[in-house]
């Protein structure tokens, strides 16, 4: 097979991490015997200041000719307002319907995180964000916003097909969880003793949902009983399925529980394959580390991973997870913050050549 991907590496240290991330896939492209063409595209905060956008109008159209996508980071706000470079993101995301945001929550043996409960043993499980809608659909105005009676207004979008798809494909997921040894539970994150429509509608549809997969178990938690969980008993989440705004809240948290941000990754899917998903580390851009390799890149060599799989390279995808979780249960290459010394490059080498190892 032969895949061609478009790498946006975007701001701050998204040449470095995007440099790491394409070495990786050449390397298991040659050595799992398909190919994989790849383009750059120097789209982010420098293009807004020089034309005005994020990246080109005709974007996506070019785009859509790509397999698959894999972003670096995007946003400095030394340039570019965070809510204004968020486009970019939000817009692919929208324009190929990437309504499923999948992020593995999993904490490697030789990998130390700041939360006691947190152990190889406690920390595997998914979340699956509500990625085009919700509280992110962007839809609000502003009143007289320079006057003291001035008010704002953001309004969360729940339609039933939104709330639908992405409830079926976490059932299906937790499905196939359950054919792989885990226990087959979907928790229903929400917060419907408050928000007494549009989580109140989110539970009734998620109901509607499991019905039709008797085989699973269902969970439910208001989203801020969850952090207390996810902190206090990691262990009893398999699936958990949310809302965009709180999907983005939770899944950074699941982040420190498998170690921080440098090894968090994150797909954004269209599973019906009707246009290319995008596969990203889900930390911001760090201008202030810009040039100076020091961020860990396992997060983007995991969204790597997470790409292959999702493109069908099962075993590339193992044999980089392998390779990942090997360099890191030696503990011979530590980067900053893992409290080691050793650079984005060394981290990347040192996961590239166990991966061709034989």
């Amino acid at each position: 097979m032969h895949y061609e991907i478009a790498i946006i590496p975007g701001d701050g240290v998204g040449a470095e991490i995007s440099d790491e991330a394409e070495k990786i896939l050449k390397a298991a492209a040659d050595k799992y015997g398909f190919t994989a063409a790849s383009k750059r595209f120097d789209w982010g905060c420098d293009h807004y200041l020089a034309h005005g956008r994020m990246m080109p109008e005709h974007a996506l159209d070019i785009l859509k000719g790509f397999d698959a996508i894999f972003l670096g980071c995007v946003g400095d706000e030394s340039k570019v307002p965070d809510h204004v470079s968020l486009t970019m993101l939000l817009e692919i995301r929208k324009g190929f319907k990437q309504y499923v945001n999948l992020r593995p929550i999993r904490l490697y043996p030789g990998v130390s995180t700041p939360v006691r409960t947190a152990t190889p043993e406690t920390v595997d499980f998914v979340v699956v964000r509500e990625n085009n809608e919700g509280e992110y659909s962007g839809a609000g105005a502003f009143f007289k916003i320079d006057e003291p009676d001035g008010f704002a207004l953001q309004t969360g979008i729940f339609s039933r097909g939104g709330c639908e798809r992405v409830m079926r494909y976490a059932f299906d997921l937790a499905e196939q969880r359950k054919q792989a040894g885990y226990k087959g539970m979907v928790t229903n994150c929400t917060k419907s003793n408050a928000l007494n429509y549009s989580m109140v509608f989110w539970d009734k549809i998620y109901q509607e949902v499991a019905a039709g997969h008797s085989d699973i178990a269902t969970d439910k938690a208001l989203v801020d009983a969850m952090t207390m969980w996810m902190v206090k008993k990691p262990e009893w989440f398999d699936v958990v399925v949310a809302s965009n705004l709180f999907g983005d809240i939770i899944t950074d948290l699941g982040a420190m529980l498998q170690g921080g941000m440098g090894f968090a990754a994150g797909g954004n899917i269209n599973p019906e394959r009707e246009f290319p998903s995008m596969f990203e580390p889900i930390h911001g851009s760090a201008p202030k580390y810009t040039g100076k390799h020091v961020v860990n890149p396992i997060a983007s060599i995991e969204s790597v991973r997470m790409m292959l799989d999702f493109l069908g390279e099962k075993d590339a995808a193992e044999g980089i997870g392998v390779a990942v979780r090997s360099v890191l249960a030696q503990g011979a290459v530590r980067t900053r913050d893992m409290g080691g010394s050793h650079g984005t490059d060394a981290m990347g080498d040192a996961v590239l050549q166990a991966l061709l190892a034989d």
